[in-house]
Parts: structure tokens; sequence; C-alpha cells
């Protein structure tokens, strides 16, 4: 199967490379935020073909029961506010009817490996500032719920993606409950390392696959 790693930074999968080499995975380093990923990955996809792009990096999350290092996988991404107030209302884009706010993971035809469906299950959305204000931190979870994280490319991954019809999937480690900002409480070292471990195993995983006949 052949896939693309799409990371925002070098950081996050620079543990990984090694692994990309000997599996002969491809790896795209986008930037970050969503206006990178959408432009770096659609201008690298031309004339490319895949039959899996995987997203990975760390991220926060808004439940206090997550532990740090926790692998999530990602089943829908919303870019955060994309549309119109209306005084104290917030009318998203897909009700506005300009577009959408909303994409989907896309699991190819063939099984993955089992370490991919060993990860649970959670939505996220995408943002262009880290929340850090207990006021918007209280709103998002009233609206969205506790089991959400909180990336700054995810949605955009998705959207690209979905748009080249491209199977896709989100997976990310836990680094930080998304609470007023406090690094001391942070662990990205634990986040990129359990990040790395579960793409090494992955992609091996993934190699020694059999394809489908």
């Amino acid at each position: 199967m052949k896939t693309l790693v799409v990371a925002a930074t070098e950081l996050e999968i620079a543990a990984s490379i090694p692994t990309f080499i000997e599996t002969k995975t491809d790896y795209l380093v986008t930037g970050v935020g969503m206006v990178a990923t959408a432009f770096s990955l659609g201008q690298y996809l031309q004339g490319k073909s895949y039959d899996l792009l995987i997203n990975v990096g760390i991220a926060g999350t808004f439940n206090p029961y997550h532990k740090l290092g926790a692998m999530l996988k990602i089943k829908t991404d919303q870019v955060f506010e994309f549309g119109a107030e209306n005084d104290q209302d917030f009318i998203p884009i897909d009700s506005l009817g300009f577009g959408q706010s909303v994409f989907v993971e896309s699991l190819p035809e063939q099984a993955l490996p089992a370490e991919f469906y060993e990860i649970p299950y959670v939505d996220a959305i995408t943002v262009n500032k880290s929340h850090g204000s207990e006021n918007s931190i209280d709103r998002i979870k009233k609206e969205h719920g506790l089991n959400i994280l909180e990336s700054m490319e995810g949605a955009a991954f998705f959207y690209a993606a979905n748009k080249l019809r491209i199977p896709c999937v989100q997976v990310r480690s836990i680094s930080n409950l998304v609470e007023k900002r406090n690094v001391e409480n942070w662990n990205i070292p634990l986040a990129l390392n359990e990040l790395n471990s579960w793409l090494q195993r992955f992609l091996i995983a993934l190699q020694d696959q059999k394809p489908l006949l």
C-alpha cells in the first residue's frame, strides 16, 4: 500500500525517518496551520498517486481523563468557527450555504493493520488559535463535549484528501490538556515518543501486510 505520512513539523516525525526509509514510505512536512497544510498537500499531490494518506502529530485534549501520551485517531474534524456571527449567535458556513466546515476520515478498501484499530476514535476541531481562556474552553466543552481534540491542521488535511478522493486517516498523541495556558503541565517529549513508537510499528506492519488480490 503506497502511503504518504503528513506532519506539520519535522519534529513530530523525526524519530521515524529511518523507518520511512526502511519501509519506502514517503513523507511530507507541510508547515503549521490550515493554510500551509492545504497548500503544501495539494501542491505535493499533483501528478502523484497514493493508496493512503496519514496525518500524524501531537494535539491538545479537552478531556481531563485523557492521559498525556495517549494515542487517538480522528473520525471527524471541523474548521472551528468558520462562518458568521449574528449578534450572540454563530452561523456555521454549512448553514450559510457557502461551503462546509466538517471533514472526515476515509478508510481504504484494504483493512489496515491491527495497530490502527486498537486506537480509540475521537472527534477534533482545527483552530488558528490554541485555546487558553477559561471562557472559550468552557464554551467549546458545552458545544462539542469533552471527547474532542484540538489541532491546527487536521481539518485541512482531511479537506485536501477528501477533495482528491484519496483514503485518509489522522492519528495524534496527546501533549497537553487544553486549559489556561500552563506549559509546565505539557509533556511534548512523551507525546512524541508515543506517536513515533506507534507510527513505526504501524508502518512495519503495513509493509508486511498482504495486498488485496
